[in-house]
């Protein structure tokens, strides 16, 4: 029976910028559903300070509606649409970047819904929660000062994080082309800029978020490495994986490895559709006992 590829966008994002990736998927004959987590997609919110001419310090302190939006409601939003998934046989849960976070936890909490588990450059935390990594050597290279300097307000205040994508600031974009694609030419980052939303919820998960071999580790699980990729470099990418199989010894991941930053693989979607339609003919999922 054909699974159904369930995605997870990461952090600002939302399905909109997974519609290449499932045409590719649809033309291999793979049914595939694009997620929304809360607060995304056409559940954001775009402050009228957004919209041209900016207004910098309305937008600074206007409200969102991701604001409040935890963990625990991501998974369990994603939970949902697993079961409706489940219905129609096999599933293959897909996650990028900060949205493994989310597929990780709703492992931990359903394995039995999720028949493999693919991250594409995706946190899986495993030793640490996500944000104790950023002080690890294997992220000494993402420039994060850069990015936190382009947050359009106080994240506390604000109750999220905010950033101004539609920004015209040389230096900023600069940055965000090198962290996010640097592969990709000028009229692609800037399309691929104008998919995403400015605001993300604070909550990234604590220690209890971490894979949990009883649970998680039963679900067949791989890891596509992208290898230019500077916002999740290769070096953290590669350590995640060891802490996975660290984990659950027994149910190592299986590896595949992609070309490319951290978003090219969405931009040139068709290596990537190759790679899932292959993950869909592996057997033995190991979920249901």
């Amino acid at each position: 029976m054909q699974p159904t590829f369930v995605l997870v966008h990461g952090a600002f994002a939302n399905s909109f910028s997974l519609a290449p990736l499932q045409a590719e998927l649809g033309l291999l004959g793979h049914r595939s559903v694009a997620v929304d987590l809360p607060g995304h997609g056409f559940g954001a919110t775009y402050t009228r300070a957004y919209q041209t001419p900016q207004d910098p310090a309305e937008l600074a302190t206007a409200p969102g509606a991701i604001k409040g939006v935890t963990l625990a409601d991501n998974a369990a939003h994603l939970i949902g649409i697993l079961e409706r998934a489940k219905r129609n046989g096999p599933v293959i849960l897909v996650s990028h970047s900060r949205g493994g976070v989310t597929a990780t936890a709703a492992a931990n909490a359903r394995p039995d819904l999720i028949d493999r588990i693919v991250y594409v450059s995706a946190w899986c935390p495993v030793d640490l929660p996500v944000g104790d990594y950023y002080a690890e050597p294997e992220m000494a290279t993402v420039d994060a000062a850069a990015l936190m300097g382009a947050l359009a307000g106080d994240p506390a205040e604000l109750g999220l994080l905010r950033v101004n994508f539609r920004t015209a600031d040389p230096d900023v974009l600069a940055s965000f082309k090198a962290a996010f694609l640097a592969d990709g030419t000028d009229e692609e980052f800037l399309a691929f800029l104008n998919t995403f939303q400015p605001d993300e919820n604070l909550d990234a998960g604590t220690s209890d978020d971490r894979a949990q071999a009883a649970t998680w580790g039963r679900i067949p699980k791989t890891y596509v490495r992208l290898t230019e990729d500077a916002s999740l470099p290769l070096a953290l990418q590669d350590r995640l994986i060891r802490e996975g199989d660290a984990l659950t010894p027994e149910n190592p991941y299986d590896v595949r490895t992609l070309g490319g930053s951290h978003l090219k693989w969405l931009v040139d979607p068709a290596p990537a559709a190759r790679v899932l339609a292959d993950l869909a003919g592996l057997g033995g999922t190991g979920t249901d006992g």
